[in-house]
């Protein structure tokens, strides 16, 4: 396998903008690359995206393999799979990166399965063994109590998903330069799935705050009770400047929409404090909130497993709690 070779990262976009996960990503592949004596670079796939690759430049990219169709304009998993394992047969990485959200997850998925290769989801750390030029994977497991360590010894490329704001971006450096491959795909190739068609994105009406780039956020879980009782909720990240967040039971009974959802099968969060009320802690939520600096859980069950993992507990009924919480707050603020 000693012709595989590089660090790759996928750059991924949402609102014609480059996602912050894939500069933090471009930040560890320099590191990683280093370790191997390699090089890193970032694959963008998308329309009318040229314009923007020296930002990938000054985030520590080398190379940046550019392709850029009118076809790509809107993310279809199927059609960027198609593309992406094309370019790993002709160029072959040693590692291929990418972010742990949703679009991460079902791009990765189905490339790691066509080539036949092996892919570490939601992972928090990376290193190398640089004398088996070896991916050490780190993802949390079996609820979080252990760390596992994951490594693909047989097959090439190493793929990994990380999550969000786990890993730091470098500085942005606009002195640094690199090679752009502008990659026009062999005309013979068929990468665009006629079984697909994208008809019209509705944007969903979410918060007002960004829940992944929020310093506060505000859980709600089961022990809510009803859509009605979120009004107290929303008072209080009123009142903190805060995000609302939901565990997967919460989404599920309508009361909030999944944009809202973290966890395992949502999103990832990193707040400088999470505040947990009725989230009784299961383990595809915690998976979501463990990146916080600061867990507060209020939970009128002393045994619920987000008391584990809390940093400041509160063992009462949210619903007298709150508003004391509220009130107190308030009274701060106007200090």
């Amino acid at each position: 396998m000693s012709h595989w070779r590089g660090v790759w990262v996928w750059v991924e976009e949402e609102d014609n903008e480059i996602c912050r996960v894939s500069f933090e990503l471009l930040g560890k592949a320099k590191e990683l690359a280093k370790e191997l004596n390699t090089f890193v670079c970032a694959v963008y796939l998308g329309y009318k995206v040229k314009e923007k690759v020296n930002r990938l430049f000054y985030k520590g990219a080398e190379r940046v393999i550019v392709v850029d169709r009118e076809e790509l304009r809107n993310f279809i998993s199927e059609n960027y799979a198609n593309v992406i394992v094309y370019l790993v047969k002709k160029y072959k990485p040693e590692i291929f990166l990418a972010g742990a959200t949703i679009r991460g997850r079902s791009l990765f998925s189905q490339v790691a399965v066509r080539l036949n290769t092996g892919l570490t989801a939601d992972c928090v750390g990376l290193e190398v063994d640089r004398s088996n030029r070896l991916l050490i994977q780190t993802k949390p497991a079996l609820g979080d109590n252990v760390m596992a360590q994951i490594i693909t010894p047989k097959h090439r490329p190493q793929m990994a998903t990380v999550r969000y704001k786990v890993m730091k971006e470098l500085k942005e450096d606009s002195s640094c330069k690199g090679e752009v491959i502008e990659e026009n795909l062999d005309k013979g190739l068929e990468f665009v799935d006629e079984r697909i068609k994208f008809i019209e994105f509705i944007k969903e009406d979410i918060s007002e705050v960004n829940l992944t780039e929020a310093e506060i956020i505000v859980g709600i879980g089961r022990g809510v009770k009803e859509a009605k009782n979120i009004r107290l909720i929303e008072e209080l990240a009123k009142t903190l400047g805060a995000g609302i967040g939901a565990s997967r039971a919460a989404v599920d009974s309508g009361w909030l929409p999944y944009s809202h959802q973290i966890g395992q099968t949502g999103i990832t969060v990193a707040p400088k404090v999470y505040i947990a009320c009725g989230i009784s802690g299961q383990i595809q939520h915690l998976v979501g909130i463990q990146s916080s600096k600061v867990i507060v859980a209020i939970n009128k069950d002393p045994c619920a497993p987000i008391f584990n993992i809390a940093d400041f507990g509160i063992v009462g009924d949210l619903f007298e709690i709150v508003p004391l919480l509220i009130e107190k707050f308030k009274k701060v603020k106007s200090i």
